[in-house]
């Protein structure tokens, strides 16, 4: 029977699992740990052998790097030209302009917010294109491991914190999280503000952290609906009469699905966007 001889479960695991291969359709490119990429680091064991999830993301960068050029290139000439912008360019500079001013400038201010316009902006398109390239046919999402998903948290935890400590000096900081409680004052207030500090830095480690599973758990689980809809067909494809319409609703659920999951991969690098510009705005006009 077609349900012996289809394992679901192994099909799911080896399309969202990370591994050291790329698989297509008729060959395999597979390495194997490199030696000389393992070692330990107080008592931690390291390996930094490229995984596929590792090359998809270089892939990405690539691809971001590649199209940003492109469209300062195209816009270069069509402005030397003294003709609007156009094509490729022109939608690329009206991405770009939307999340300057509708996500960076709109949660961090017209001061500030232009120095963080860089950083924002190449987390919303990386995150995008890696999105994206998960539904590719072959193709892996890197923001579906957790790994790359809490290093992007990392470098937002940095970021935001870091901003509140130049921006409020080291006083002004530290009273984000030993905070002054309104109408509390001496031993009281003190102990109050003392006590709030292990919760305060706990919210700050939260907050990048959250963003981080959510990612991780969206791209994640799109890849597996998806995969579990294909399974219906080997599941139930050996009954007589019915076949053809369990293979046809299949299709049909997983063309809907793979449009959502566009939608999806679009939200996501939106969410992890404008999330991270609200904390940092937050955190810059911290009184």
């Amino acid at each position: 029977m077609i349900q012996t001889e289809v394992d679901i479960g192994e099909i799911l695991m080896h399309h969202t699992a990370d591994a050291y291969s790329l698989d297509f359709s008729f060959f395999q490119i597979e390495w194997h740990s490199w030696p000389w990429a393992e070692f330990s680091l107080l008592g931690i064991h390291f390996n930094v052998t490229p995984t596929k999830h590792v090359v998809f993301m270089v892939v990405a960068a690539t691809l971001l790097f590649l199209c940003m050029w492109m469209t300062g290139r195209l816009l270069e000439k069509q402005r030397a030209g003294k003709t609007a912008p156009k094509g490729f360019a022109n939608a690329m500079e009206a991405f770009v302009l939307w999340v300057r001013n509708d996500i960076v400038i709109a949660n961090i201010g017209e001061h500030d917010g232009p120095r963080f316009a860089p950083y924002i902006m190449t987390l919303f398109f990386f995150i995008l294109i890696a999105n994206i390239l998960g539904l590719l046919p072959w193709g892996a999402a890197a923001t579906g491991n957790l790994g790359v998903t809490a290093a992007l948290a990392i470098m937002a935890l940095f970021t935001i914190e870091l901003s509140g400590l130049f921006k409020l000096g080291f006083r002004g900081y530290m009273r984000t999280i030993f905070p002054s409680l309104p109408g509390m004052g001496g031993v009281g207030g003190l102990m109050m503000s003392v006590a709030m500090g292990p919760i305060e830095i706990l919210g700050k480690l939260v907050k990048p952290f959250a963003l981080c599973f959510r990612l991780f758990g969206n791209m994640t689980a799109g890849h597996f609906v998806i995969l579990t809809l294909f399974g219906l067909i080997f599941m139930f494809g050996n009954l007589e009469g019915w076949r053809w319409a369990i293979g046809a609703a299949s299709a049909t659920l997983v063309l809907g699905v793979m449009g959502l999951e566009l939608i999806v991969a679009f939200v996501q690098a939106y969410v992890f966007s404008i999330i991270t510009a609200v904390l940092i705005g937050m955190m810059m006009h911290e009184h």
